[in-house]
């Protein structure tokens, strides 16, 4: 305080800064774009404390329901027991402790790779995979709907970077045919897209990856526990999985813990572990979190009616949704994109069911094209039937409130 206080410029400029906020707030208010962060009290479940009121969870990606899993929660205490709560620095500092090394091992089976290495998140895994993977001289394919994270790995790669159409497979072939003169050609692409369930044509780029030698990275954050055999992911259910080149998932979705990893041959994890900046300069996964997140792994190959219940789960609301007349994009997963369209009447929307006692976010631009404004719902494989229905009666109630569909459930 006595430094400011000789130093009235700085003052000003922070007052500066902070007016330069403030109206950059309001305009995101005034677009009905602008985010705030609502506390849940207690674990996240088909059920959740909002605001002091029991409230149906229906935006987790908590999709098998494992984050407060007894079995989870169970490895995570015995691990705090043994190796304590944090990691001490980067892996490649204090060194690398056990209960990671195991989840490796085990992510490894569970993909049929050679090998794997563990991230902090999904964002650190995508970002330090095709950062030091591509370079000046390199061209990247990426759907023009990626994640974020996939974007922003593409941008700080250096690389020249081509954007096709969402899945559309004759204008990658374009931009393939026309980098003759890149050195490393890179694919990468969802296998799940997050905000419209749908999925991407793995067996005609993987075709067209071939033809054109680039190698191949998919983001199997929204398919690992819900999509392929025991939950492996697109790659595993098309038989795949040694034609993509380089495999990204998360341990916070479906497995219920936190963190993520790359997964693929023994050449590329050394590789990573040498050049991947948000692994090096990272400190390691907490060992409570690598236990938990293998614990899931094998709770799902050993309970794999999770997954039915899930997809069964999410085939009934998405069915009853249409029947009441809401628009329901076209999904090939678990995840029911509700369009709304514009960005204040999904606003309007979201409040009205948190009033029927129905948690569902708004999902609005920049996470989704302008004019695309929807609500993502995720039912979960530990929703009851008896939650379903009270929450599509909600639905129904609040769509009629905010004119989203008619007085008869039609819109």
């Amino acid at each position: 305080m006595e430094l400011w206080s000789r130093r009235p410029d700085k003052l000003d400029a922070m007052g500066i800064l902070d007016d330069d906020l403030c109206a950059a707030l309001d305009r995101l208010e005034r677009e009905s774009l602008r985010r705030n962060l609502r506390v849940v009290g207690g674990a996240h479940g088909p059920r959740v404390e909002i605001g002091g009121r029991n409230v149906l969870m229906l935006s987790s990606n908590n999709y098998l329901g494992f984050a407060a899993h007894p079995a989870l929660k169970h490895a995570a205490i015995e691990a705090i027991g043994r190796f304590g709560v944090g990691a001490g620095a980067s892996r490649l500092i204090a060194g690398s402790l056990a209960p990671i090394h195991d989840l490796e091992e085990r992510i490894a089976r569970f993909k049929h790779v050679e090998a794997a290495l563990v991230f902090g998140a999904g964002y650190l895994a995508n970002i330090g995979a095709i950062s030091s993977m591509a370079g000046a001289g390199d061209e990247i394919f990426s759907d023009e709907l990626n994640h974020a994270s996939l974007i922003d790995g593409c941008r700080l790669s250096r690389a020249a970077v081509r954007i096709f159409r969402h899945r559309d497979l004759e204008h990658l072939a374009e931009l393939l045919k026309e980098s003759h003169g890149a050195h490393r050609r890179l694919i990468v692409t969802d296998s799940v897209f997050s905000m419209d369930g749908d999925l991407a044509p793995l067996v005609e780029i993987v075709e067209l990856a071939r033809r054109y030698r680039a190698a191949v990275m998919i983001d199997e954050a929204h398919a690992i526990g819900i999509v392929g055999p025991n939950g492996a992911g697109l790659a595993a259910k098309l038989g795949l999985e040694r034609e993509v080149d380089i495999h990204v998932g998360t341990l916070s979705k479906a497995l219920g813990s936190y963190g993520a990893y790359v997964a693929g041959s023994r050449a590329l994890i050394d590789f990573l572990i040498n050049r991947a900046r948000s692994f090096i300069f990272s400190t390691g996964l907490p060992p409570a979190m690598a236990a938990a997140a293998h614990a899931a792994i094998d709770l799902i190959e050993s309970e794999p009616a999770s997954i039915e219940r899930l997809w069964d789960n999410a085939e009934y609301f998405r069915g009853e949704l249409i029947a009441s007349g809401f628009t329901i994009a076209p999904t090939a997963t678990p995840i029911i994109p509700v369009m709304v369209g514009d960005s204040a009447a999904a606003l309007k929307m979201s409040a009205a069911l948190l009033e029927q006692g129905v948690y569902v976010i708004a999902i609005r631009p920049p996470t989704v094209p302008k004019g695309t404004a929807r609500l993502r719902v995720t039912p979960i494989a530990s929703h009851s039937r008896a939650d379903l229905d009270e929450a599509i009666a909600a639905f129904v109630a609040a769509g009629r409130a905010v004119g989203l569909i008619g007085a008869n459930g039609r819109a």
